[in-house]
Protein backbone atom coordinates (compact mmCIF):
# COMPACT_ATOMS: atom_id res chain seq x y z
CA UNK A 1 0.00 0.00 0.00
CA UNK A 2 1.56 3.54 -0.84
CA UNK A 3 2.15 5.64 1.88
CA UNK A 4 0.73 8.97 2.92
CA UNK A 5 3.60 10.69 1.22
CA UNK A 6 3.19 8.98 -1.96
CA UNK A 7 -0.93 9.94 -2.15
CA UNK A 8 -0.32 13.46 -1.13
CA UNK A 9 2.66 13.88 -4.27
CA UNK A 10 0.05 11.82 -6.39
CA UNK A 11 -2.81 14.27 -5.49
CA UNK A 12 -0.89 17.08 -6.01
CA UNK A 13 -0.09 16.64 -9.12
CA UNK A 14 -3.75 16.22 -10.13
CA UNK A 15 -4.67 19.34 -8.26
CA UNK A 16 -6.56 17.39 -5.81
CA UNK A 17 -4.21 17.64 -2.49
CA UNK A 18 -7.56 18.79 -0.46
CA UNK A 19 -8.62 15.08 -0.35
CA UNK A 20 -5.84 14.65 2.49
CA UNK A 21 -6.83 18.13 4.88
CA UNK A 22 -7.81 16.44 7.69
CA UNK A 23 -5.52 13.52 7.39
CA UNK A 24 -3.45 14.05 10.38
CA UNK A 25 -6.50 14.11 12.81
CA UNK A 26 -7.47 10.61 11.62
CA UNK A 27 -7.18 7.43 13.46
CA UNK A 28 -5.18 4.61 11.99
CA UNK A 29 -7.42 2.89 10.84
CA UNK A 30 -10.10 5.78 9.19
CA UNK A 31 -6.42 7.22 8.03
CA UNK A 32 -5.55 3.72 6.24
CA UNK A 33 -8.95 3.48 4.63
CA UNK A 34 -9.23 7.08 3.03
CA UNK A 35 -5.58 6.30 1.36
CA UNK A 36 -6.69 2.88 0.05
CA UNK A 37 -9.49 4.77 -1.52
CA UNK A 38 -7.62 7.32 -2.96
CA UNK A 39 -4.52 5.48 -4.11
CA UNK A 40 -6.23 4.00 -7.40
CA UNK A 41 -7.07 7.16 -8.37
CA UNK A 42 -4.22 7.70 -11.16
CA UNK A 43 -2.99 11.28 -10.98
CA UNK A 44 -3.66 12.24 -14.88
CA UNK A 45 -7.34 10.75 -14.88
CA UNK A 46 -8.00 12.19 -12.05
CA UNK A 47 -7.43 15.84 -13.03
CA UNK A 48 -8.70 14.80 -16.63
CA UNK A 49 -12.14 14.19 -14.79
CA UNK A 50 -12.52 16.86 -12.37
CA UNK A 51 -12.11 19.25 -15.48
CA UNK A 52 -14.01 17.65 -17.46
CA UNK A 53 -16.93 17.70 -15.02
CA UNK A 54 -16.17 21.58 -13.81
CA UNK A 55 -16.44 22.80 -17.65
CA UNK A 56 -19.26 20.49 -18.96
CA UNK A 57 -21.49 21.80 -16.04
CA UNK A 58 -20.13 25.00 -17.06
CA UNK A 59 -21.29 24.58 -20.80
CA UNK A 60 -24.28 25.98 -22.50
CA UNK A 61 -27.35 23.50 -21.78
CA UNK A 62 -29.48 22.21 -24.22
CA UNK A 63 -29.35 20.03 -26.85
CA UNK A 64 -27.67 21.40 -30.46
CA UNK A 65 -29.36 24.09 -32.20
CA UNK A 66 -29.81 22.28 -35.47
CA UNK A 67 -30.50 18.67 -33.51
CA UNK A 68 -34.56 19.12 -35.33
CA UNK A 69 -32.98 19.19 -38.71
CA UNK A 70 -30.44 15.74 -38.17
CA UNK A 71 -33.42 13.72 -36.26
CA UNK A 72 -34.89 10.70 -38.47
CA UNK A 73 -37.07 7.89 -36.94
CA UNK A 74 -35.76 4.33 -37.36
CA UNK A 75 -36.21 2.78 -41.11
CA UNK A 76 -39.40 0.55 -40.66
CA UNK A 77 -37.33 -2.33 -41.71
CA UNK A 78 -34.64 -2.30 -38.86
CA UNK A 79 -38.26 -2.25 -36.21
CA UNK A 80 -39.65 -5.51 -35.62
CA UNK A 81 -42.95 -4.66 -33.49
CA UNK A 82 -44.93 -7.70 -31.55
CA UNK A 83 -48.15 -6.32 -31.97
CA UNK A 84 -47.99 -5.32 -35.74
CA UNK A 85 -46.83 -8.92 -36.67
CA UNK A 86 -48.92 -11.96 -37.17
CA UNK A 87 -48.87 -14.93 -35.32
CA UNK A 88 -46.65 -16.79 -37.73
CA UNK A 89 -43.72 -14.31 -37.40
CA UNK A 90 -44.15 -14.25 -34.03
CA UNK A 91 -43.48 -18.09 -33.27
CA UNK A 92 -40.87 -18.20 -35.87
CA UNK A 93 -38.97 -15.14 -33.58
CA UNK A 94 -40.00 -17.42 -30.31
CA UNK A 95 -38.78 -20.72 -32.38
CA UNK A 96 -35.67 -19.24 -33.04
CA UNK A 97 -34.81 -17.86 -29.81
CA UNK A 98 -35.75 -21.12 -27.53
CA UNK A 99 -33.33 -22.28 -29.88
CA UNK A 100 -30.59 -20.16 -29.32
CA UNK A 101 -31.23 -20.85 -25.50
CA UNK A 102 -31.64 -24.45 -25.64
CA UNK A 103 -28.23 -24.09 -27.53
CA UNK A 104 -26.35 -22.57 -24.28
CA UNK A 105 -26.21 -19.64 -26.55
CA UNK A 106 -27.52 -16.85 -24.40
CA UNK A 107 -27.14 -15.24 -21.52
CA UNK A 108 -28.69 -12.33 -19.29
CA UNK A 109 -26.46 -9.23 -17.99
CA UNK A 110 -28.80 -6.96 -14.85
CA UNK A 111 -27.32 -3.66 -14.58
CA UNK A 112 -27.80 -3.01 -10.83
CA UNK A 113 -24.97 -0.46 -9.42
CA UNK A 114 -27.64 2.89 -8.54
CA UNK A 115 -28.07 3.68 -5.23
CA UNK A 116 -31.87 3.48 -5.19
CA UNK A 117 -31.99 7.34 -3.71
CA UNK A 118 -35.07 8.17 -5.52
CA UNK A 119 -36.52 5.03 -4.32
CA UNK A 120 -36.13 6.19 -0.81
CA UNK A 121 -34.41 2.86 0.51
CA UNK A 122 -30.85 2.05 1.64
CA UNK A 123 -30.40 -1.61 0.03
CA UNK A 124 -30.23 -2.43 -3.93
CA UNK A 125 -33.41 -1.99 -5.80
CA UNK A 126 -33.61 -5.54 -6.62
CA UNK A 127 -33.98 -6.33 -2.90
CA UNK A 128 -36.91 -4.10 -2.93
CA UNK A 129 -40.93 -5.67 -2.30
CA UNK A 130 -43.73 -3.74 -4.54
CA UNK A 131 -46.38 -5.34 -2.02
CA UNK A 132 -47.38 -8.58 -3.97
CA UNK A 133 -49.38 -11.01 -2.08
CA UNK A 134 -45.98 -13.06 -1.97
CA UNK A 135 -43.84 -10.52 -1.01
CA UNK A 136 -41.24 -11.50 -3.51
CA UNK A 137 -39.03 -9.32 -4.38
CA UNK A 138 -37.47 -8.16 -8.48
CA UNK A 139 -34.04 -10.41 -7.90
CA UNK A 140 -36.74 -12.97 -6.76
CA UNK A 141 -39.34 -12.42 -9.97
CA UNK A 142 -36.27 -11.78 -11.73
CA UNK A 143 -34.14 -15.13 -11.11
CA UNK A 144 -38.15 -17.51 -11.26
CA UNK A 145 -38.22 -16.44 -15.05
CA UNK A 146 -34.58 -17.86 -16.13
CA UNK A 147 -35.55 -20.71 -14.49
CA UNK A 148 -38.68 -21.35 -16.52
CA UNK A 149 -37.48 -19.67 -19.67
CA UNK A 150 -34.67 -22.09 -19.27
CA UNK A 151 -37.52 -25.08 -18.39
CA UNK A 152 -39.19 -23.75 -21.87
CA UNK A 153 -36.43 -24.25 -23.91
CA UNK A 154 -35.11 -27.49 -22.44
CA UNK A 155 -38.93 -29.30 -22.93
CA UNK A 156 -39.25 -28.19 -26.53
CA UNK A 157 -35.54 -29.02 -27.53
CA UNK A 158 -35.06 -32.35 -24.74
CA UNK A 159 -32.12 -31.26 -23.67
CA UNK A 160 -31.00 -29.30 -20.46
CA UNK A 161 -29.66 -25.72 -21.24
CA UNK A 162 -28.23 -22.80 -18.46
CA UNK A 163 -28.68 -19.30 -18.85
CA UNK A 164 -26.11 -17.50 -16.77
CA UNK A 165 -26.96 -14.88 -14.73
CA UNK A 166 -24.19 -11.75 -14.83
CA UNK A 167 -25.38 -8.80 -12.75
CA UNK A 168 -23.31 -5.65 -12.67
CA UNK A 169 -23.00 -4.07 -8.81
CA UNK A 170 -21.18 -1.06 -7.89
CA UNK A 171 -19.42 -0.42 -4.12
CA UNK A 172 -22.75 0.47 -2.72
CA UNK A 173 -24.79 -3.00 -4.00
CA UNK A 174 -22.37 -5.60 -4.03
CA UNK A 175 -22.14 -6.55 -0.87
CA UNK A 176 -25.63 -6.57 -0.13
CA UNK A 177 -26.75 -8.44 -3.19
CA UNK A 178 -23.95 -11.08 -2.85
CA UNK A 179 -25.75 -11.68 0.93
CA UNK A 180 -28.85 -11.70 -0.41
CA UNK A 181 -28.48 -13.89 -2.84
CA UNK A 182 -26.54 -16.66 -0.26
CA UNK A 183 -29.49 -16.08 1.97
CA UNK A 184 -32.04 -16.99 -0.45
CA UNK A 185 -29.83 -19.92 -1.41
CA UNK A 186 -29.91 -18.05 -5.11
CA UNK A 187 -33.43 -18.82 -5.38
CA UNK A 188 -32.74 -22.50 -6.60
CA UNK A 189 -30.38 -21.16 -9.39
CA UNK A 190 -27.01 -22.82 -9.79
CA UNK A 191 -24.64 -20.03 -7.89
CA UNK A 192 -21.70 -21.46 -10.88
CA UNK A 193 -24.13 -19.90 -12.80
CA UNK A 194 -24.91 -16.48 -11.21
CA UNK A 195 -21.77 -14.05 -11.47
CA UNK A 196 -21.58 -10.82 -10.15
CA UNK A 197 -19.21 -8.66 -10.78
CA UNK A 198 -18.51 -4.35 -9.66
CA UNK A 199 -18.30 -1.16 -11.84
CA UNK A 200 -16.04 1.42 -10.89
CA UNK A 201 -16.33 4.02 -8.65
CA UNK A 202 -15.42 7.71 -10.08
CA UNK A 203 -15.43 11.35 -7.28
CA UNK A 204 -18.09 13.71 -7.34
CA UNK A 205 -16.95 17.21 -8.35
CA UNK A 206 -17.74 20.50 -7.00
CA UNK A 207 -18.69 23.62 -9.21
CA UNK A 208 -15.02 24.75 -8.96
CA UNK A 209 -13.84 21.21 -10.24
CA UNK A 210 -12.66 20.01 -6.72
CA UNK A 211 -13.78 16.25 -5.74
CA UNK A 212 -15.91 16.22 -2.77
CA UNK A 213 -14.71 14.94 0.90
CA UNK A 214 -17.90 13.51 1.83
CA UNK A 215 -16.48 12.74 5.44
CA UNK A 216 -13.14 13.78 6.40
CA UNK A 217 -12.08 10.05 5.58
CA UNK A 218 -14.41 8.99 2.53
CA UNK A 219 -14.50 11.03 -0.51
CA UNK A 220 -17.47 11.08 -2.13
CA UNK A 221 -17.50 8.41 -5.16
CA UNK A 222 -20.69 7.45 -7.37
CA UNK A 223 -21.26 4.80 -9.77
CA UNK A 224 -19.91 5.87 -13.74
CA UNK A 225 -23.53 4.70 -14.73
CA UNK A 226 -24.95 1.90 -16.52
CA UNK A 227 -22.64 2.73 -19.61
CA UNK A 228 -19.72 1.72 -17.19
CA UNK A 229 -20.82 -1.97 -18.19
CA UNK A 230 -18.53 -1.79 -20.45
CA UNK A 231 -15.03 -0.79 -18.65
CA UNK A 232 -16.40 -3.38 -16.23
CA UNK A 233 -16.78 -6.30 -18.55
CA UNK A 234 -12.90 -5.49 -19.66
CA UNK A 235 -12.03 -5.09 -15.50
CA UNK A 236 -13.00 -8.58 -14.89
CA UNK A 237 -12.71 -10.18 -17.72
CA UNK A 238 -16.44 -11.12 -17.98
CA UNK A 239 -17.03 -11.41 -21.74
CA UNK A 240 -13.83 -14.30 -21.76
CA UNK A 241 -15.84 -15.67 -18.76
CA UNK A 242 -18.73 -16.23 -21.25
CA UNK A 243 -16.63 -17.58 -24.10
CA UNK A 244 -15.98 -20.29 -21.84
CA UNK A 245 -19.40 -21.11 -21.51
CA UNK A 246 -20.10 -20.50 -25.22
CA UNK A 247 -22.59 -17.82 -24.95
CA UNK A 248 -23.30 -15.73 -28.01
CA UNK A 249 -26.01 -13.54 -27.62
CA UNK A 250 -26.40 -11.51 -24.33
CA UNK A 251 -29.85 -9.78 -23.39
CA UNK A 252 -28.96 -6.51 -21.16
CA UNK A 253 -31.71 -5.02 -18.69
CA UNK A 254 -32.25 -2.99 -15.94
CA UNK A 255 -33.47 -3.93 -11.96
CA UNK A 256 -36.13 -1.79 -11.68
CA UNK A 257 -38.36 -3.22 -14.41
CA UNK A 258 -40.87 -5.18 -12.54
CA UNK A 259 -42.33 -6.83 -16.51
CA UNK A 260 -38.93 -7.52 -17.06
CA UNK A 261 -38.83 -10.76 -19.71
CA UNK A 262 -35.50 -12.24 -19.02
CA UNK A 263 -33.83 -13.92 -21.70
CA UNK A 264 -36.86 -13.08 -24.23
CA UNK A 265 -37.44 -15.74 -26.78
CA UNK A 266 -39.13 -13.42 -29.51
CA UNK A 267 -36.69 -10.48 -28.66
CA UNK A 268 -34.06 -12.77 -29.20
CA UNK A 269 -35.19 -14.56 -32.22
CA UNK A 270 -35.97 -11.25 -33.86
CA UNK A 271 -32.32 -10.05 -33.22
CA UNK A 272 -30.74 -12.77 -34.63
CA UNK A 273 -32.88 -13.50 -37.14
CA UNK A 274 -32.04 -10.12 -38.49
CA UNK A 275 -28.21 -10.60 -37.88
CA UNK A 276 -28.44 -7.74 -35.31
CA UNK A 277 -25.26 -7.04 -33.37
CA UNK A 278 -26.83 -4.43 -31.66
CA UNK A 279 -30.84 -4.17 -30.36
CA UNK A 280 -32.78 -1.79 -28.32
CA UNK A 281 -36.40 -2.86 -26.87
CA UNK A 282 -38.73 -0.16 -27.21
CA UNK A 283 -42.56 0.64 -26.37
CA UNK A 284 -44.38 3.17 -28.10
CA UNK A 285 -44.78 6.62 -26.24
CA UNK A 286 -47.96 7.27 -24.22
CA UNK A 287 -47.82 11.16 -25.61
CA UNK A 288 -45.90 13.32 -26.70
CA UNK A 289 -44.45 15.01 -23.59
CA UNK A 290 -43.26 11.54 -21.66
CA UNK A 291 -39.86 11.86 -20.14
CA UNK A 292 -38.06 8.93 -22.02
CA UNK A 293 -35.98 9.10 -24.43
CA UNK A 294 -36.63 8.22 -27.88
CA UNK A 295 -34.73 5.79 -29.67
CA UNK A 296 -34.05 6.85 -33.71
CA UNK A 297 -31.55 8.21 -35.92
CA UNK A 298 -29.49 11.33 -36.02
CA UNK A 299 -27.26 12.12 -39.10
CA UNK A 300 -28.47 8.86 -40.07
CA UNK A 301 -26.99 6.90 -37.03
CA UNK A 302 -29.04 5.05 -34.19
CA UNK A 303 -28.48 6.66 -30.84
CA UNK A 304 -30.86 7.72 -27.96
CA UNK A 305 -31.84 11.53 -27.90
CA UNK A 306 -33.02 12.57 -24.59
CA UNK A 307 -36.94 13.73 -24.18
CA UNK A 308 -35.07 16.98 -22.80
CA UNK A 309 -33.48 17.26 -26.11
CA UNK A 310 -36.69 17.17 -28.68
CA UNK A 311 -38.35 20.29 -28.99
CA UNK A 312 -42.32 20.21 -27.81
CA UNK A 313 -42.84 20.81 -31.33
CA UNK A 314 -40.91 17.81 -32.97
CA UNK A 315 -42.26 15.21 -30.00
CA UNK A 316 -45.55 15.88 -31.34
CA UNK A 317 -45.03 15.58 -35.04
CA UNK A 318 -47.01 12.31 -36.43
CA UNK A 319 -47.13 10.26 -39.63
CA UNK A 320 -50.03 9.80 -41.90
CA UNK A 321 -51.18 7.16 -39.39
CA UNK A 322 -51.58 9.55 -36.80
CA UNK A 323 -48.78 7.72 -34.69
CA UNK A 324 -46.32 10.23 -33.34
CA UNK A 325 -43.23 10.26 -35.25
CA UNK A 326 -40.83 9.66 -32.58
CA UNK A 327 -42.50 7.25 -30.59
CA UNK A 328 -40.06 4.61 -29.77
CA UNK A 329 -39.64 5.24 -26.12
CA UNK A 330 -36.28 3.42 -24.76
CA UNK A 331 -36.89 1.12 -21.30
CA UNK A 332 -33.26 -0.02 -20.91
CA UNK A 333 -33.57 -3.68 -22.43
CA UNK A 334 -30.96 -4.33 -25.17
CA UNK A 335 -29.40 -7.17 -27.10
CA UNK A 336 -25.65 -7.35 -28.09
CA UNK A 337 -23.48 -10.10 -29.71
CA UNK A 338 -20.60 -10.85 -27.74
CA UNK A 339 -18.51 -10.05 -30.36
CA UNK A 340 -19.80 -6.67 -30.30
CA UNK A 341 -19.28 -6.67 -27.33
CA UNK A 342 -15.71 -7.46 -27.58
CA UNK A 343 -15.16 -4.77 -30.49
CA UNK A 344 -16.89 -2.29 -27.80
CA UNK A 345 -14.85 -2.78 -25.18
CA UNK A 346 -11.20 -3.17 -27.07
CA UNK A 347 -11.70 -0.13 -29.32
CA UNK A 348 -14.98 2.14 -28.66
CA UNK A 349 -15.44 2.74 -24.75
CA UNK A 350 -13.05 5.43 -24.97
CA UNK A 351 -15.22 7.18 -27.36
CA UNK A 352 -17.98 7.46 -25.03
CA UNK A 353 -18.57 10.66 -23.94
CA UNK A 354 -19.28 11.27 -19.95
CA UNK A 355 -23.15 12.55 -19.10
CA UNK A 356 -23.84 15.10 -16.68
CA UNK A 357 -26.04 14.53 -13.40
CA UNK A 358 -25.94 17.59 -11.02
CA UNK A 359 -26.60 16.23 -7.42
CA UNK A 360 -27.37 17.40 -3.94
CA UNK A 361 -24.03 15.84 -2.56
CA UNK A 362 -23.52 16.12 1.13
CA UNK A 363 -19.58 16.97 1.65
CA UNK A 364 -17.64 18.50 4.56
CA UNK A 365 -16.93 21.61 4.90
CA UNK A 366 -13.71 23.52 5.94
CA UNK A 367 -13.65 23.14 9.59
CA UNK A 368 -14.95 19.72 9.25
CA UNK A 369 -18.63 19.94 9.64
CA UNK A 370 -20.70 17.23 7.58
CA UNK A 371 -23.39 19.35 5.64
CA UNK A 372 -26.27 18.00 3.72
CA UNK A 373 -26.95 20.78 0.99
CA UNK A 374 -30.53 21.85 0.19
CA UNK A 375 -29.63 22.03 -3.30
CA UNK A 376 -27.27 20.57 -5.82
CA UNK A 377 -23.75 21.62 -5.62
CA UNK A 378 -21.65 18.69 -7.09
CA UNK A 379 -21.33 16.62 -10.70
CA UNK A 380 -21.43 12.89 -10.93
CA UNK A 381 -20.04 12.08 -14.39
CA UNK A 382 -21.82 9.14 -16.21
CA UNK A 383 -21.97 7.03 -19.29
CA UNK A 384 -24.84 5.35 -20.68
CA UNK A 385 -24.87 1.83 -21.68
CA UNK A 386 -27.35 2.66 -25.15
CA UNK A 387 -24.14 4.96 -26.64
CA UNK A 388 -22.64 2.09 -28.25
CA UNK A 389 -25.65 2.09 -30.94
CA UNK A 390 -23.52 4.15 -32.89
CA UNK A 391 -20.75 1.43 -33.10
CA UNK A 392 -23.46 -1.12 -34.18
CA UNK A 393 -22.96 -2.30 -37.78
CA UNK A 394 -26.60 -3.86 -38.10
CA UNK A 395 -28.91 -1.74 -35.18
CA UNK A 396 -32.34 -3.22 -35.02
CA UNK A 397 -35.89 -2.18 -32.33
CA UNK A 398 -38.18 -4.18 -30.94
CA UNK A 399 -41.33 -2.56 -29.77
CA UNK A 400 -42.92 -4.42 -27.38
CA UNK A 401 -47.10 -3.73 -25.07
CA UNK A 402 -45.96 -1.42 -22.98
CA UNK A 403 -48.61 -3.43 -20.43
CA UNK A 404 -46.78 -6.61 -20.72
CA UNK A 405 -43.41 -5.20 -20.25
CA UNK A 406 -42.38 -1.91 -18.65
CA UNK A 407 -43.04 -0.46 -15.25
CA UNK A 408 -40.30 0.80 -14.07
CA UNK A 409 -39.84 1.49 -10.46
CA UNK A 410 -37.71 4.54 -9.99
CA UNK A 411 -39.58 6.68 -7.03
CA UNK A 412 -41.01 6.48 -3.58
CA UNK A 413 -44.96 6.64 -3.27
CA UNK A 414 -44.67 10.24 -2.93
CA UNK A 415 -44.44 10.71 -6.58
CA UNK A 416 -46.95 10.57 -9.01
CA UNK A 417 -44.98 7.93 -11.45
CA UNK A 418 -42.91 4.80 -11.43
CA UNK A 419 -43.51 4.27 -7.72
CA UNK A 420 -44.11 1.05 -5.71
CA UNK A 421 -47.74 1.14 -6.10
CA UNK A 422 -47.88 1.24 -10.26
CA UNK A 423 -45.04 -1.53 -10.75
CA UNK A 424 -47.07 -3.79 -8.50
CA UNK A 425 -50.38 -2.68 -10.10
CA UNK A 426 -49.09 -3.07 -13.56
CA UNK A 427 -48.09 -7.11 -12.50
CA UNK A 428 -51.20 -7.66 -11.14
CA UNK A 429 -53.30 -6.48 -14.20
CA UNK A 430 -50.77 -8.40 -16.81
CA UNK A 431 -51.75 -11.32 -14.30
CA UNK A 432 -55.32 -10.71 -14.15
CA UNK A 433 -55.18 -10.81 -17.75
CA UNK A 434 -53.00 -13.44 -18.29
CA UNK A 435 -55.88 -15.55 -16.06
CA UNK A 436 -58.81 -14.53 -17.97
CA UNK A 437 -57.61 -15.11 -21.29
CA UNK A 438 -56.64 -18.49 -19.86
CA UNK A 439 -60.58 -18.75 -18.94
CA UNK A 440 -60.36 -18.00 -15.12
CA UNK A 441 -63.58 -16.10 -14.06
CA UNK A 442 -63.52 -13.68 -11.23
CA UNK A 443 -66.47 -13.13 -8.80
CA UNK A 444 -66.79 -10.59 -5.80
CA UNK A 445 -68.15 -11.81 -2.45
CA UNK A 446 -72.01 -11.77 -3.36
CA UNK A 447 -70.57 -13.73 -6.52
CA UNK A 448 -71.39 -10.93 -8.82
CA UNK A 449 -68.95 -11.61 -12.10
CA UNK A 450 -65.78 -8.93 -11.80
CA UNK A 451 -65.28 -7.34 -15.25
CA UNK A 452 -62.75 -7.27 -17.79
CA UNK A 453 -59.65 -4.86 -18.15
CA UNK A 454 -60.73 -1.58 -18.99
CA UNK A 455 -57.96 -0.13 -21.21
CA UNK A 456 -57.61 3.58 -22.65
CA UNK A 457 -55.86 3.34 -25.99
CA UNK A 458 -56.53 6.18 -28.73
CA UNK A 459 -54.78 9.71 -28.27
CA UNK A 460 -58.36 11.11 -27.80
CA UNK A 461 -58.69 8.97 -24.90
CA UNK A 462 -55.60 9.62 -23.45
CA UNK A 463 -56.01 13.50 -23.78
CA UNK A 464 -59.92 13.27 -22.44
CA UNK A 465 -58.57 10.92 -19.65
CA UNK A 466 -55.36 12.39 -18.70
CA UNK A 467 -52.12 10.68 -20.37
CA UNK A 468 -50.87 9.32 -16.62
CA UNK A 469 -53.90 6.83 -17.43
CA UNK A 470 -51.73 5.26 -20.71
CA UNK A 471 -48.92 4.12 -18.05
CA UNK A 472 -48.99 0.84 -16.67
CA UNK A 473 -50.58 0.78 -13.36
CA UNK A 474 -52.12 3.61 -13.70
CA UNK A 475 -55.48 2.02 -12.36
CA UNK A 476 -55.98 -1.21 -10.12
CA UNK A 477 -57.19 -4.73 -11.67
CA UNK A 478 -60.56 -5.82 -11.22
CA UNK A 479 -59.16 -8.48 -8.67
CA UNK A 480 -55.99 -9.71 -7.35
CA UNK A 481 -54.51 -12.29 -8.71
CA UNK A 482 -50.66 -13.23 -8.80
CA UNK A 483 -48.66 -16.19 -11.00
CA UNK A 484 -45.63 -17.42 -10.06
CA UNK A 485 -42.93 -17.08 -12.81
CA UNK A 486 -42.15 -20.87 -12.02
CA UNK A 487 -45.92 -21.33 -13.57
CA UNK A 488 -45.99 -19.04 -16.89
CA UNK A 489 -43.24 -17.20 -18.67
CA UNK A 490 -45.29 -14.87 -20.27
CA UNK A 491 -49.13 -16.06 -20.09
CA UNK A 492 -48.51 -19.57 -21.72
CA UNK A 493 -50.29 -23.19 -19.99
CA UNK A 494 -52.20 -21.57 -17.74
CA UNK A 495 -55.50 -23.22 -18.81
CA UNK A 496 -54.79 -26.54 -17.20
CA UNK A 497 -55.10 -24.51 -13.51
CA UNK A 498 -57.54 -22.13 -14.64
CA UNK A 499 -60.43 -22.75 -17.86
CA UNK A 500 -63.80 -22.76 -16.76
CA UNK A 501 -62.97 -22.05 -13.21
CA UNK A 502 -64.22 -19.23 -10.74
CA UNK A 503 -62.25 -17.53 -8.22
CA UNK A 504 -62.60 -15.04 -5.49
CA UNK A 505 -59.56 -12.18 -4.87
CA UNK A 506 -56.97 -12.77 -3.74
CA UNK A 507 -55.71 -15.56 -5.72
CA UNK A 508 -52.23 -16.88 -5.47
CA UNK A 509 -50.86 -19.51 -8.20
CA UNK A 510 -47.28 -20.82 -7.93
CA UNK A 511 -46.04 -24.21 -8.51
CA UNK A 512 -48.26 -25.58 -5.37
CA UNK A 513 -51.33 -24.55 -7.60
CA UNK A 514 -53.68 -22.49 -7.02
CA UNK A 515 -54.23 -21.08 -3.23
CA UNK A 516 -57.28 -18.29 -2.63
CA UNK A 517 -56.14 -16.16 -0.13
CA UNK A 518 -57.40 -14.56 2.89
CA UNK A 519 -59.15 -11.11 1.99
Amino acid sequence: MASEQDVRARLQRAGQEHLLRFCAELAPGPRAALLAELEPLEPEALREHCQRAAAACAGPPGPPPDLAERLQPLPPERVGSVSRSDPETRRLWEEEGFHQIALNKVAVLLLAGGQGTRLGVTYPKGMYQVGLPSQKTLYQLQAERIRRVEQLAGERHGTHCTVPWYIMTSEFTLGPTATFFKEHDFFHLDPDNVVMFEQRMLPAVAFDGRAILERKDKVAMAPDGNGGLYCALADHQILEDMGRRGVEFVHVYCVDNILARLADPAFIGFCVLQGADCGAKVVEKAYPEEPVGVVCQVDGVPQVVEYSEISPEVASLRGPDGVLLYNAGNICNHFFTRSFLQVVTREFEPLLKPHVAVKKVPYVDEEGNLVKPLKPNGIKMEKFVFDVFQFAENFVAFEVPREEEFAPLKNADSADRDNPTMARRALLTQHYRWARQAGACFVDACGARLPELLRVHTPEQILTSGPALSLSGSEEPPAVCEISPLVSYSGEGLEVYLQGREFQSPLILDENGVRELQS
